[in-house]
C-alpha cells in the first residue's frame, strides 16, 4: 500500500489530497472536473481508493439520476414552456415588485421539478426582455432570479444534485433513500421565506447598473450600426474584407456587404470590394474616424449631406458623428433579411470556454460572426481574435436567421435576445409533463428507484421525439458528471480512512458542552462556506460522511444532520463561482465578484434561521 511506503496514516493522506483538491478548486486554473479526476487517480495511487473500484462512481445511482434529470430538463426547454411562461410573465407591467414576484416565484417553482440551472436558462431571456420593455435595470432582476433557482432546488429530490447525493448516501448507510418529497416540508418553507425576503427587501441590496448591466448599452448596437459606401478613389476599392482588416489593423467587423441590392453576410463575402458597394458595420465614432482616414470609407449619411446642403461637413469629419449616423441607423434593418444579430451568454458547459474564435472556427464551422464580447459588465476592447471565452461572457453574434438557434445550442450558449428563435415545440408539452408525472408516481409508490424512474422517463422522451437524441447527449453536463463520479470514491475514502470520524470528533469535542443544535449550526456554516468556493455537489459529497459521524457521536438520528448538509450545500449565495446559476447571470447583469455577498449573506442568514428549527421539528433527533 502506497500509504505504508510514504509512512503517513491513510486519514492524513486523505486530508492532504482533499486539501490540495480544495486549493485547486478555489484557484480555478483548471476545470473542476479535471481537478476531481486528478484527486481520484491520486487517491488510487496512494492506496486510498481500490483500483478495481476507482470508476464505480460512473455507475452510482446519484450520477445516473443527475444525468437523467438533465435530459428531462432539456426536454422541458424544447417543449414550449418558454413561450407559455414568457407570455404570462410579460403581462406584469412596470411594477418592479410584481416583476420580481413573478420571475423569482416562477423560477423557484420550476426549479423544484427540473434542474435549477435549466429553470434559470428558461427564464433568463424572459427577464432580459422584461427589463428592456419596461426600462428596468437587469441587475435588479437577474441576481434574485439566480438565487430563486437555488431556493427552488431545495424543495424536491431532483431539484439539485446535493439532494440526490444525500438521498443516495442515506440509502448506502441505512438501506433507505429519501423519497421525492422528503425534502419538501423544510425546503418549501425555506424557499418561501427566501422568496419573501428577496422580493420585499433583498432586491434593494443588488447594484443598480442601468448602464453597464444592460447588454444594449454594453454593446450600444442601436447607435453604432452604420452603412459605409465604397466611393470613387477610396483606398478600400479592390480590397477583400480580410485585406481591409489587415489595412485597418483594428477589429471593426463587417456585418454585411450590399452590391446591386444583393446582400451578403460579411463572413460569406470573399470577393474584392467595388465602387458603390455598401458595407454594414458595427462601429463607434473612433472607428468611423479610422475608416475615413485609413481607407476612405464614409457613412452614407455624410455622403448625402455632402452632396446636398452641408459641404463643409467633410472638413470636420469628427464634429458630430453621432448625429450624422442617425439616418444610417434608421436605414439599416439588414437583420430582417436573413441576417440576425443576437446576444448570448456562455454557459458553464460551453465548448467555447478557454478557446478563441480561431480555435472554434466560429465562421466556417457554425456560420456565426462574432461582433463584440462583454465581460464583467463592460465591453472588451482587445481584438476579438485574441479573446479566450469564459463562463458568463456575453456575446454579440451575427448569423443566418434559420440556423442561429442550432448553432447556439451546439456551442453551449444561451440566447438573451427577444425569444424569436422558436426553440420550443408546444405540441410536445403535454407528453413531457405526462412522462415526468409517471416517473414521479413510480418513485412515490416505491415502484422504481429514482435513478431507474428518471432514466426511463429520459429514454421515453428521446424515443418519442420530445428531445432529439443529439440534444439529449448535449444536455448531459459532462463536467458535472465527471465531478460527481470522481468525487464519490474520494468521499468514501474520507469515511473508510477514518478522516470523517476525526473531523466529527474534533467538532464533538468543541461542542460537547453545547446543545446538539449548536453543532448542527456549525455543520451548516461549514458546508455553506465550502459550497461557495467549490461545486455544491462536491460540498455535499465531502460533508455527508462527516454529518453521519457527528450523528453517531451524539447517538442521534442521521436524518437531521443529512438534511442540514442538503440545505446548506445549496446555499451558495456568497460568490459567483459557488453555483452555475450565479455565474450565468454575472455577465448579463453586469455584476462584480463583490456584489453577491451583499444580498447573499443576509439571504443565507434567513435560510439558516428558518431551516434549523424546521429540521429539528420535521426530523427530530
Amino acid at each position: 500500500m502506497a500509504a505504508d511506503v510514504i509512512g503517513l496514516a491513510p486519514s492524513t493522506l486523505v486530508f492532504i489530497v482533499l486539501g490540495l483538491t480544495l486549493v485547486a478548486f478555489i484557484w480555478g486554473r483548471f476545470r473542476y472536473d479535471l481537478v476531481a479526476l486528478a484527486a481520484l487517480l491520486g487517491s488510487v495511487m496512494l492506496g486510498l481508493v481500490p483500483a478495481e473500484g476507482a470508476f464505480a462512481g460512473f455507475g452510482h445511482p446519484a450520477v445516473i439520476t443527475v444525468a437523467a434529470v438533465l435530459v428531462i430538463s432539456r426536454g422541458f426547454e424544447r417543449s414550449g414552456v418558454v413561450d407559455i411562461i414568457s407570455n404570462q410573465v410579460l403581462k406584469v407591467g412596470e411594477n418592479l415588485f410584481l416583476q420580481l414576484l413573478v420571475l423569482v416565484g416562477t423560477v423557484t417553482l420550476l426549479s423544484g421539478i427540473m434542474n435549477n440551472v435549466g429553470a434559470l436558462a428558461l427564464l433568463l431571456p424572459v427577464a432580459m426582455r422584461l427589463a428592456r420593455e419596461h426600462n428596468t435595470s437587469p441587475s435588479l432582476l437577474l441576481m434574485p432570479l439566480a438565487f430563486g433557482s437555488l431556493l427552488g432546488g431545495l424543495t424536491t429530490l431532483i431539484g439539485t444534485p446535493p439532494n440526490i447525493i444525500i438521498s443516495s448516501y442515506r440509502r448506502e448507510v441505512t438501506g433507505d433513500a429519501f423519497s421525492m418529497f422528503s425534502f419538501s416540508p423544510v425546503g418549501i418553507a425555506v424557499a418561501l421565506a427566501g422568496l419573501a425576503f428577496i422580493v420585499l427587501i433583498g432586491w434593494r441590496l443588488t447594484p443598480k447598473r442601468s448602464g453597464q448591466s444592460s447588454t444594449d448599452e454594453m454593446f450600444d448596437t442601436a447607435n453604432y450600426l452604420v452603412e459605409l459606401k465604397v466611393a470613387e478613389g477610396s483606398k478600400a476599392k479592390g480590397l477583400t474584407l480580410q485585406q481591409l482588416r489587415d489595412e485597418l489593423d483594428e477589429t471593426i467587423p463587417v456585418l454585411a456587404v450590399v452590391r446591386d441590392d444583393d446582400r451578403r453576410a460579411g463572413y460569406n463575402f470573399h470577393g474584392a470590394l467595388e465602387e458603390g458597394d455598401i458595407l454594414l458595420l458595427e462601429a463607434g465614432p473612433d472607428e468611423l474616424q479610422i475608416l475615413e482616414d485609413k481607407v476612405g470609407l464614409s457613412a452614407i449619411a455624410e455622403l448625402e449631406e455632402d452632396a446636398e446642403e452641408e459641404p463643409e461637413a467633410s472638413e470636420h469629419p469628427d464634429a458630430e458623428p453621432a448625429k450624422k449616423k442617425q439616418p444610417a441607423k434608421e436605414a439599416a434593418p439588414v437583420d430582417t433579411e436573413g441576417l440576425q444579430l443576437i446576444e448570448a451568454v456562455v454557459r458553464n458547459d460551453s465548448m467555447m470556454i478557454n478557446r478563441s474564435v480561431r480555435q472554434l472556427r466560429l465562421n466556417h464551422q457554425f456560420g456565426l460572426h462574432l461582433v463584440a464580447v462583454a465581460r464583467d459588465g463592460g465591453r472588451l476592447k482587445q481584438r476579438l481574435r485574441d479573446i479566450r471565452f469564459k463562463t458568463g461572457d456575453v456575446l454579440l453574434l451575427q448569423g443566418s436567421e434559420n440556423e442561429i438557434s442550432e448553432s447556439l445550442a451546439s456551442l453551449g450558449c444561451l440566447p438573451l435576445a427577444k425569444r424569436e428563435l422558436h426553440l420550443g415545440q408546444p405540441r410536445k408539452l403535454a407528453l413531457s409533463i405526462a412522462i415526468f408525472a409517471l416517473a414521479i408516481v413510480a418513485m412515490l409508490f416505491d415502484l422504481l428507484p429514482a435513478a431507474v424512474a428518471m432514466s426511463t422517463a429520459a429514454l421515453i422522451s428521446l424515443l418519442i421525439g420530445v428531445l432529439p437524441l443529439r440534444e439529449g447527449y448535449q444536455a448531459i453536463d459532462g463536467p458535472v458528471i465527471v465531478l460527481l463520479a470522481a468525487m464519490i470514491p474520494v468521499g468514501e475514502a474520507l469515511e473508510t480512512s477514518g478522516g470523517a470520524d476525526m473531523v466529527a470528533s474534533a467538532l464533538l469535542r468543541f461542542g460537547s458542552d453545547w446543545p446538539v443544535v449548536i453543532t448542527m449550526i456549525g455543520l451548516f456554516l461549514l458546508t455553506m462556506l465550502l459550497s461557495n468556493v467549490v461545486n455544491n455537489a462536491a460540498a455535499a459529497l465531502l460533508m455527508a460522511p462527516i454529518a453521519v459521524s457527528l450523528a453517531n457521536g451524539f447517538n442521534v438520528s442521521l436524518d437531521p444532520f443529512l438534511m442540514v448538509v442538503a440545505i446548506s450545500a445549496s446555499c451558495a449565495f456568497l460568490t459567483p463561482i459557488g453555483h452555475q446559476s450565479n455565474t450565468l447571470v454575472m455577465g448579463p447583469g453586469g455584476y462584480r465578484f463583490s456584489d453577491y455577498w451583499k444580498l447573499g449573506l443576509p439571504l443565507s442568514i434567513v435560510v439558516l434561521a428558518v431551516s434549523i428549527p424546521l429540521i429539528m421539528l420535521v426530523w427530530p433527533l
